[in-house]
């Protein structure tokens, strides 16, 4: 019957998506191979469902902009408490905010663009040899890690660089085309982190190295984004929808093009690259530990007929590697008045429970609520 569709329809449907899913997966060429084919169209994998298309719609515009944070001079007693209000309201509010003078030199965030830059741009077949979908690999490349089970495939190739302080990373595993800008750019975004936690602590009245002394900063990963420019940037997403499940997360943005926007009352608002700033935003296991003080708040990028974009975000996660590791509300946080709000977890099971589900469907604090 016209208009009817039969199982065999959707059957179809699906096993015809994820042929394209598999096939664009085995050229290891990520979407910029798509790009520098010269397409004036997105292939289907890529275009959005209908509902997405049509939210987009009920969307307010606004001018609104997070939060700045100026870390100069933050040994100065009096100074330090005014940088720890505002951490404090901003990540009550926003879960965002931009730091500024944070001691990263410029070099430093110019060599790390740099050098996803120029792995990007490399020779595909020097660039094959680090696609994998393999996540217990330290190094690998590979375009959406969530491609197989995500309504929509990332317009975006993302090279991830897994960093343990109990177990260094081999240099001679690093691509070769950004080895060192990685390597110097780990060491000083690493300091930075332990300082956020710090101001993070203080933020939440604990004693300043209570987030550090529970292995909030043990280990990080860099997660190396490339947004190639797009013919139908209105159709397609560069990062769908989601939050991070980690603790904390530094973002390193070039200046060229916009794109990363996080949802604030109903509203999708652009954060603007700063020069010489860094986008901070409070993950999900932050605002567990606080037990719902901080925020976790959704963000997402979005698409340009212009790029590419190019951005590398630092994630805090703790050690992923002790699988045993117990993470809960703080006690401090508890009381009768505000009594817990999540349950403990297991790091292991919430990684594992992250790694499965697709990133615009994960929501990993709602199964972990009291």
């Amino acid at each position: 019957m016209a208009g009817v569709v039969s199982p065999s329809d959707n059957e179809h449907q699906v096993f015809d998506r994820m042929s394209m899913l598999k096939a664009f997966d085995e050229t290891k060429a990520g979407v910029k191979g798509l790009t520098d084919s010269g397409l004036l169209q997105i292939p289907k994998i890529f275009v959005r469902p209908p509902d997405e298309l049509a939210e987009e719609l009920t969307y307010k515009k606004t001018q609104l902009q997070v939060p700045v944070i100026d870390l100069s001079e933050i040994d100065d007693s009096e100074r330090r408490k005014k940088i720890v209000e505002e951490a404090r309201i901003a990540s009550e509010t926003w879960g965002f905010f931009q730091v500024v003078n944070h001691g990263i030199p410029q070099t430093v965030l110019d060599g790390m663009i740099d050098g996803v830059r120029h792995f990007n741009e490399q020779n595909i077949e020097e660039k094959k040899k680090y696609y994998s979908r393999d996540n217990t690999r330290r190094v690998r490349f590979n375009s959406s890690y969530d491609l197989f089970t995500s309504r929509t495939a990332s317009w975006r190739d993302s090279l991830t660089i897994s960093f343990s302080g109990l177990d260094p990373i081999d240099q001679d595993e690093l691509p070769p085309s950004c080895r060192e800008p990685a390597l110097e750019y780990s060491k000083h975004v690493e300091n930075l982190g332990n300082t956020l936690l710090e101001i993070l602590s203080e933020a939440l009245g604990l004693e300043t190295d209570r987030l550090k002394n529970m292995e909030c900063s043990d280990g990080h990963r860099l997660h190396c984004h490339y947004y190639p420019k797009c013919p139908e940037p209105e159709l397609a997403i560069g990062t769908g929808k989601h939050s991070d499940a980690g603790f904390l997360t530094i973002l390193l943005q070039d200046e060229v093009v916009n794109g990363l926007q996080v949802l604030y009352q109903d509203q999708w608002v652009d954060i603007q690259p700063i020069r010489g700033g860094l986008v901070i935003n409070i993950g999900d296991l932050l605002q567990l530990v606080s037990n719902g003080r901080f925020r976790s708040n959704e963000h997402r990028a979005i698409t340009s007929y212009v790029g590419p974009r190019i951005s590398v975000a630092c994630f805090f996660s703790g050690n992923i590697n002790n699988s045993n590791k117990i993470y809960g509300p703080i006690k401090e946080m508890i009381s009768q008045e505000n009594p817990a709000i999540y349950r403990d977890i297991m790091l292991g099971e919430y990684v594992s429970r992250f790694l499965e589900a697709a990133l615009d469907n994960y929501r990993g604090l709602d199964y972990y609520k009291v």
